[in-house]
């Protein structure tokens, strides 16, 4: 006898939930992308910027 036209019913796997980042990580990315900046800004006047006037 032939199986090929039984119904099998199985249960449905979990989705995964995107793991977002933990406040504490969130904090620290914020404070590396604002010590980041700074130091664009300070390469930028201090390497490509064109001399003041006096």
């Amino acid at each position: 006898m032939s199986d090929d036209n039984i119904i099998k019913f199985e249960r449905r796997k979990p989705k995964q939930e995107p793991r977002s980042a933990s406040p504490m990580q969130r904090k620290a990315l914020t404070w590396l992308a604002v010590i980041a900046g700074l130091v664009l800004v300070w390469a930028y006047y201090q390497f490509i910027s064109p001399p003041s006037l006096p």
